[in-house]
């Protein structure tokens, strides 16, 4: 049985549960402070240009009053972006979706005022009826993809980077889709390598709901652009439609309708009648003593027929020569 420790959940801890953390506290901490560190750097730098220009037809104290002012109206604009930069950055990683969210509402708002419900109708089929066809199906979710990966991407990222407190998230430049997959672009923030994204190209794949990821520079002389490969299927396992068999089928019906001819023409001119010796007629040729013949040339076969003059007494031994 679990023993009751007597501690109460304090109020900061209860209350962040069943809250979704959008921003860390330490990367608001670290903005802001840079924020103040710009404000200060660019105030003061405008301000004393600014009392430099203004002190040669204005009293030098006035000058220094009024270019303080200037410096602090440019500096103002620059820390508040900086200071809210994570809140922006939230926007822009989901600006596809907003814009796509925004225009369906506000088109479809507009489209029911100035139209009727049949002009409607026809608009909506229109936008509807190209999804029935395979092709379009295909093309929008190679796209849909492109942009879920780019968010899980982030999320990787977040978790073993943020978590790590190593080094910002990588700039996630643009996606586009491939044969196999999506390729997406990424520039590599401070702290950053090439290595630290190969040694966790596991944890990615299982991020982005792949089969594999391969990292790989994407410039030969910058090393922070990087470009990162997902592979959610293998080309080499699908079916490739041939066209040969529709160049031979004129072949296939020829060779279904005559078959003995084309069997004739396949062994034609192989089927000789057999040689016999007795029509084999052989070139007789003379030698001279050296054993050459008329030509200067020794004789290229034995067969052909040598003219030797018998001596007297001596058997026929012509059956011996072959």
């Amino acid at each position: 049985m679990a023993k009751n420790s007597g501690r109460v959940p304090s109020r900061r801890a209860s209350g962040r549960r069943g809250t979704v953390t959008v921003i860390e506290d330490h990367v608001s901490r670290s903005y802001t402070r840079n924020a103040k560190i710009a404000f200060w750097v660019v105030s003061v730098v405008v301000g004393l240009l600014a009392a430099t220009v203004l002190a040669d037809d204005w009293h030098p104290i006035i000058a220094l009053i009024l270019g303080a002012a200037i410096g602090a109206i440019v500096a103002s604009p620059i820390a508040a972006v900086i200071a809210i930069w994570p809140l922006l950055r939230v926007i822009v990683w989901w600006l596809p979706e907003i814009l796509t969210a925004a225009g369906l509402v506000y088109g479809f708002t507009i489209l029911a005022q100035h139209t009727t419900l049949t002009m409607r109708l026809a608009v909506i089929a229109t936008l509807v009826l190209p999804f029935a066809f395979p092709q379009v199906r295909r093309n929008v979710m190679k796209v849909a993809w492109c942009v879920i990966s780019r968010h899980r991407l982030r999320t990787c990222f977040a978790a073993f980077i943020i978590g790590n407190n190593r080094a910002s998230l990588p700039f996630i430049l643009w996606a586009r889709p491939t044969l196999i997959g999506e390729s997406v672009w990424l520039w590599l923030r401070p702290g950053l390598a090439m290595s630290d994204l190969e040694n966790r190209l596991e944890q990615i794949a299982a991020a982005c709901w792949a089969d594999k990821v391969t990292a790989e520079r994407a410039s030969q002389s910058n090393s922070a652009l990087v470009r990162i490969n997902i592979s959610r299927r293998d080309a080499l396992t699908g079916r490739v439609v041939s066209p040969l068999p529709d160049e031979i089928n004129g072949a296939d019906n020829t060779i279904n309708q005559s078959p003995t001819l084309v069997l004739d023409t396949v062994t034609g001119g192989l089927d000789l009648d057999d040689v016999t010796e007795a029509s084999v007629t052989d070139t007789p040729k003379t030698t001279t003593k050296n054993g050459r013949t008329d030509n200067g040339k020794k004789p290229a076969s034995t067969r052909e027929a040598v003219t030797v003059p018998a001596a007297r007494g001596t058997e026929d031994i012509s059956d011996y020569i072959d």
